[in-house]
């Protein structure tokens, strides 16, 4: 099974490169990105030592059918997809902000609701709520970009008066977040499914406000299958969903939570094809349509330096 895990093109223009935790993106002539989604799989902030075959691709494609799908509610950084695992877009000043709406009381934002805690970035929270219950309208709970670490919670006023995003953008950011992810919850309860909270992020170019990065994939956002949510709800049982958080409790169930003295379980080729299929099973629910493998025979950095060199040309000829 070949898998993408590190990148080191040099395309004609490159400035500068930056190696993520699962795309690396380069700049080129400080005025597009070239995003590569690899097949890097990440879990408690540290990358696992094999690749996920397809993941990238996986992640690229469901992310740039909703970029298209999403661009009359508001402008976005895409261009194209010369590649299956590759998208090319307008460089933006990212604000150092993310974010994230909830629809549905999970994650982390129950566990602080289960210690007693009633508001969540400056959102104040009614009581007697349960574990997967809707709140009466989506709620923001923004992060700000921490220098190293885990995102820092903070709330809009906070945002605004440590001057992060000035008031107006910060507007034109919050009225993106909720009508894009109204249509994202669209686009889901059609495949049977509810997206249950998710994270956006933003820039800006020449003035104006652009979404960026990826939306409404796996790695981003929490799905739930819509068939048997409440009668699960009622009884308290845990929700069937669709994200990593299969790749997470196996590697809990091996104990490993990236904890002084832990020691990362092997990842065998057996894993590894089960969590490809995994990702493309919900590549499937979430798109609706059949996944097409990328043709892999030859060498995956070969074939994405040839088809983005290929784009580029064009781009610059026309």
């Amino acid at each position: 099974m070949k898998a993408l895990t590190n990148t080191d093109f040099h395309f004609e223009g490159q400035k500068s490169v930056y190696h993520g935790k699962v795309r690396d993106v380069y700049n080129i002539n400080d005025d597009m990105l070239v995003m590569v989604a690899t097949d890097r799989i990440s879990a408690f902030d540290v990358i696992l030592p094999k690749g996920i075959p397809f993941k990238g691709q996986v992640l690229n494609q469901i992310a740039a059918k909703f970029l298209d799908a999403t661009n009359d509610i508001c402008p976005n950084w895409k261009l194209a997809t010369p590649d299956p695992m590759v998208t090319v877009g307008l460089k933006c000043e990212g604000f150092r902000v993310e974010m994230i709406i909830r629809g549905i009381l999970t994650g982390s934002a129950w566990r602080d609701y289960k210690k007693g805690i009633r508001e969540i970035c400056g959102v104040k929270l009614p009581d007697g709520m349960r574990e997967n219950e809707r709140f009466p309208e989506p709620i923001i709970t923004p992060t700000t970009k921490a220098d190293e670490g885990h995102d820092l919670n903070i709330s809009k006023e906070e945002i605004i008066k440590q001057g992060i995003v000035s008031a107006e953008d910060y507007a034109v950011m919050e009225d993106y977040t909720r009508k894009l992810f109204a249509r994202g919850q669209e686009i889901a309860a059609r495949q049977g499914l509810i997206l249950v909270d998710t994270k956006y992020e933003f820039g800006k170019r020449d003035g104006k406000v652009y979404l960026i990065d990826e939306i409404h994939t796996p790695d981003s956002s929490r799905y739930f299958y819509a068939d048997g949510y409440e009668e699960k709800f009622e009884k308290g049982e845990p929700q069937r969903q669709l994200s990593k958080e299969f790749v997470r409790q196996w590697l809990i169930d091996h104990h490993f939570m990236n904890e002084p003295g832990q020691t990362m379980p092997d990842i065998t080729d057996a894993y590894a094809e089960s969590v490809s299929e995994r990702y493309i099973e919900l590549y499937e629910h979430i798109v609706g349509e059949p996944f097409q493998k990328a043709e892999v025979e030859e060498d995956i950095s070969l074939r994405i330096e040839r088809n983005v060199e290929n784009y580029l040309r064009e781009r610059q000829e026309n």
